[in-house]
């Protein structure tokens, strides 16, 4: 099953941009995903069973590396992608 998820980043500290820029560069590391990133939210496309792992992995590895933040997730099944 295909999933499409739009997750936005709010981290808790004045100096934003290093904490979100951290988390987009290690979600585009990962084969099997398609994201897309604009001035409001990132997309990921994808496997469920991956996307749903690497969100995991990653949105752990945020708090561990940044401290507290917020994020604020939709879920969709299929592929939504703007290339689908």
């Amino acid at each position: 099953m295909q999933l499409s998820v739009e997750i936005s980043k709010y981290p808790l500290n004045s100096d934003y941009i290093p904490f979100i820029k951290s988390f987009i560069e290690r979600l585009n590391t990962h084969k099997g995903l398609k994201v897309i990133t604009n001035t409001m939210s990132t997309q990921i496309f994808g496997d469920y069973d991956v996307v749903m792992n690497v969100l995991q992995k990653e949105i752990k590895a945020s708090y561990e590396q940044f401290g507290k933040c917020v994020f604020v997730c939709k879920f969709i099944s299929g592929d939504l992608s703007p290339e689908a």
